[in-house]
């Protein structure tokens, strides 16, 4: 009797330690999710450094490729943190088929030229792998849709790289989201 008693009493305790748990997980993805949009970073439009908005517009460029493989080849020149492997030198093996082909394809619905809707500035301690591995400022950068595709503005994120002995250009290093 007493060890039904314990059995049942450890199944509520599990019970609520499970729930608040589950409970706990939300709230942090909930905090994660409203703290990637908050406008406490944000910068005037203006004050976007112009080597990163040439970045932006040789990533725009080259979406505008008729070609995924065009894209993707030239592409490697500008992508950086994450998008690339260890050395630098590809682009990794999703990148092609998800994020690049989707801003490949989806491009048609965006101004051109661009047109900046919002700029969020934030530090990064470090994105990539290896030797490819860099931190700096990355500027996340909201690009308005025609006005015939409706639709809210979407991000591409560039980072400037600091401390690198060989990466010294900014680097494409969010994309996917067009």
């Amino acid at each position: 009797m007493i060890l039904i008693s314990l059995h049942i009493n450890l199944n509520k305790y599990i019970d609520m330690k499970t729930t608040a748990l589950i409970l706990f997980i939300a709230l942090m993805q909930i905090s994660y999710f409203l703290s990637a949009q908050t406008k406490a970073n944000d910068i005037s439009v203006t004050a976007l450094p112009a080597s990163v908005k040439q970045i932006l517009d040789k990533y725009i460029e080259t979406l505008n490729l008729s070609s995924i493989d065009d894209c993707a080849a030239k592409f490697i020149k500008i992508a950086g943190g994450g998008l690339v492997n260890e050395t630098g030198t590809a682009l990794r093996n999703d990148i092609k088929a998800y994020s690049l082909k989707k801003d490949h394809d989806d491009i048609k619905f965006y101004k051109q030229p661009v047109e900046i809707t919002r700029v969020n500035k934030t530090a990064s301690n470090g994105q990539g792998f290896g030797s490819s591995t860099i931190k700096g400022q990355v500027y996340k950068i909201w690009i308005a849709k025609c006005a015939s595709s409706g639709g809210l503005p979407a991000p591409v994120s560039i980072m400037v790289p600091v401390g690198h002995t060989t990466i010294k250009t900014p680097k494409v290093v969010n994309i996917g989201s067009f």
